[in-house]
């Protein structure tokens, strides 16, 4: 019988320390850090970092399959699904990548990087549709997509543009006949993804650059 007491007197506990929770303020639970502890997609958003230091770890193909998912399912105009994208996670081709943008960035900056996107094990690669004047900004709203989604995994990534400068430049020309882009499509960005082996803090953001307009 005691123990049935204990066990009783337990339950009320519990639900009075319940109620206590329900009977927060409104100031209280509309609190941004309550909001971004509560909602997993603003967690997400506000824990995503630039990577630039992977670990040589393989991403498993359902979580790639996933990523690339969640990019074609970003919003696009007219349902044009504007985009092209080239998920690279070969290494002999990456590596050749690496060797040819090292050449051309000695050659047009007088410096030799060690990697084109940070020893990344993959590499997407998105061209946009120059018959089309919006179509840039349906790539980068796929790419947004894909970063996220490659965070909720535990998956690190970081945007490239000057791997894009070098596959544009006739020096890339070899690479970008293996990527086999159609001819009306150009290449924007690329985007490295990898498990992280790096912890970076985020950079201060301007929030007086938005204007709320009422």
């Amino acid at each position: 019988m005691y123990r049935n007491f204990i066990f009783a007197s337990c339950l009320a506990l519990a639900g009075m320390l319940a109620g206590c929770q329900k009977a927060a303020t409104p100031a209280e639970t509309s609190n941004t850090d309550s909001v971004s502890q509560k909602n997993a997609v603003v967690e997400t958003i506000m824990e995503r970092r630039s990577i630039r230091k992977y670990k040589p770890q393989a991403i498993e193909k359902e979580k790639l399959d996933e990523i690339i998912r969640c990019g074609i399912y970003a919003p696009n105009g007219m349902g044009r699904e504007s985009w092209e994208v080239r998920f690279v996670t070969r290494p002999e081709l990456l590596a050749r990548i690496d060797t040819l943008y090292a050449d051309y960035m000695e050659k047009t900056q007088g410096k030799r990087p060690a990697a084109a996107a940070y020893g990344a094990p993959a590499v997407a690669f998105i061209a946009y549709d120059t018959t089309y004047d919006l179509s840039q900004v349906d790539c980068g709203l796929l790419g947004g997509n894909m970063l996220l989604a490659a965070k909720s995994m535990g998956i690190g990534s970081c945007c490239l543009g000057g791997i894009c400068r070098f596959l544009n430049a006739p020096e890339g020309a070899e690479i970008m006949k293996e990527l086999d882009f159609p001819e009306t499509y150009k290449l924007l960005y690329a985007i490295a993804f990898g498990y992280p082996d790096e912890s970076p803090k985020a950079k201060e953001r301007t929030p007086e650059k938005v204007r709320l307009i009422q």
